[in-house]
């Protein structure tokens, strides 16, 4: 049975230009620049430059052929006049015989390709080279072989239909465990550890590093020394010298491989904001020095002049170009201004920002940092709260003291004991120090941390305090100690 029904909503509904802001605030300067570049590709009507146009206006409307105003556009509100001589916008100087080369960029080798180089060494045959390549592609990017050989056995049935024995397997692991670094193919941390002291001369301190390794690991990861040397009758001085050749060797070796070092240093950070000090003025700008400036094209706008002086003999065909044109002048155009808005609402949240945190971009020190949350900022720019999450995920400032993420100076508020709220981050500095202080002979628990805060003026739980402990990459007091 069909029936009417009348129904009134109230909805919120966002704009594409709008929806663009939005994705704008969330990306950070070096995503920004690769955005730019993609859109310049993307739009035709969108070229970079500095905009030195004006705009006129004209009130007359686009007609279609069958008199609807669907399309209506004013052709005059594209259009500007640009200084650029036309040679420059239309005319291609380069000559044929001009070589453009490109300059190569080497990322350098993997790591699997630097143990495949290594294979390529040994004398094998094609069943075996099979199976060493299988294996390799096996090992993690840290250097272990963390797969049985049963199920690899399976796998190469299943996968490459190559049949093979258990025995094969493991005299392949044999093979690849002679190669470099040392400690690759290991299974574990101790079996890592002990592939490395195996190349070392061995000393009377080797002979007791690989003992302990091997019938003490479990006491020497848990850091019980004591009963180590009650076990082996050794001193505490000897263990020290014991302990200092096992942690000379490389827990990760896969991570040490040069390779792998030039990848990781490749991961720059690329600051969005520049705060600068002049003698306690604080002054932050945006770092915009790779970013283009971006205008539309003359090209485009000077088919809108073409247009609006001939629209009486208008074909069809004709009308479409026009309307593909405005719609690449409309992309371009709010594309320059969500840049605008980005980059105004990114500065205007960092100012407040730093004229919050005043004192701590003065000093440096995180004791001088106040609890701060979003809705702080959020009240002081009259931005929504989510606003202000877009504009602090992902970004970086530059300052004096080195460069901060800029949730960073977000913290929440704990009062102490004459009830002055302060920062969380405030306790957990004072909460580092207390343990970069401690006789690592007699480590500090949670409770006495919790005792020692609260001689400081911090009433603190000590679950509280174990909580801080782990965010701030701090193990527990047992793990911390030395002999």
């Amino acid at each position: 049975m069909l029936k009417q029904q009348l129904q009134q909503k109230l909805q919120q509904k966002l704009s594409p230009a709008q929806i663009q802001v939005i994705k704008m605030l969330e990306v950070p300067t070096l995503e920004l620049e690769e955005r730019i570049r993609q859109e310049l590709e993307e739009n035709p009507a969108l070229e970079e430059g500095a905009d030195s146009n004006t705009e006129t206006d004209d009130s007359d409307d686009y007609d279609n052929d069958d008199g609807g105003n669907n399309d209506d556009f004013d052709p005059e509100e594209y259009t500007y006049d640009d200084d650029i001589p036309d040679y420059k916008l239309k005319t291609n100087n380069n000559s044929k015989d001009d070589k453009r080369e490109e300059i190569p960029f080497s990322a350098g080798m993997t790591f699997h390709d630097f143990l495949i180089d290594q294979l390529g060494l040994l004398t094998l045959t094609e069943l075996e080279r099979q199976l060493a390549e299988y294996v390799i592609g096996n090992i993690d990017d840290e250097g272990y072989l963390r797969r049985e050989p049963e199920a690899m056995v399976d796998d190469i049935v299943f996968n490459a239909g190559i049949h093979t024995t258990d025995e094969d397997i493991y005299k392949i692991i044999a093979l690849i465990r002679e190669f470099d670094p040392a400690g690759v193919a290991a299974t574990n941390l101790q079996d890592c550890l002990l592939l490395q002291l195996d190349r070392k001369q061995e000393t009377p301190e080797i002979i007791a590093a690989k003992n302990i390794l091997k019938n003490y690991f479990d006491e020497f990861s848990k850091k019980h020394f004591d009963k180590i040397t009650r076990s082996l009758d050794i001193t505490d001085e000897y263990l020290k010298k014991i302990i200092s050749e096992i942690i000379r060797l490389n827990p990760k070796p896969g991570n040490a491989w040069s390779g792998n070092v030039l990848e990781k240093s490749m991961s720059t950070i690329v600051p969005d904001f520049i705060l600068e000090n002049d003698e306690g003025q604080l002054s932050v700008h945006l770092n915009n020095s790779n970013l283009p400036e971006l205008r539309v094209n003359n090209t485009y706008n000077e088919m809108f002049q073409d247009y609006a002086s001939n629209r009486k003999n208008q074909t069809r065909e004709m009308k479409d170009a026009i309307l593909f044109v405005k719609q690449k002048i409309d992309s371009a155009r709010w594309f320059i201004d969500a840049i605008k808005q980005r980059q105004q609402t990114l500065l205007t949240t960092m100012m407040a920002i730093v004229e919050f945190q005043h004192e701590f971009f003065i000093e440096g020190d995180d004791t001088w940092m106040k609890p701060m949350i979003l809705k702080d900022i959020a009240d002081r720019t009259g931005y929504d709260i989510s606003t202000i999450s877009r504009v602090s995920n992902s970004k970086y400032i530059q300052t004096e003291f080195g460069i901060f993420p800029v949730k960073y100076f977000f913290s929440e508020s704990m009062t102490n004991d004459s009830g002055e709220e302060v920062s969380t981050r405030e306790i957990k500095k004072i909460l580092q120090d207390c343990v970069d202080n401690e006789n690592k002979r007699n480590p500090l628990n949670d409770d006495a941390l919790a005792e020692v805060l609260k001689t400081k003026g911090y009433l603190i739980a000590r679950r509280t305090v174990a909580k801080y402990r782990e965010q701030l990459n701090i193990p527990v007091a047992r793990l911390r100690k030395e002999i």
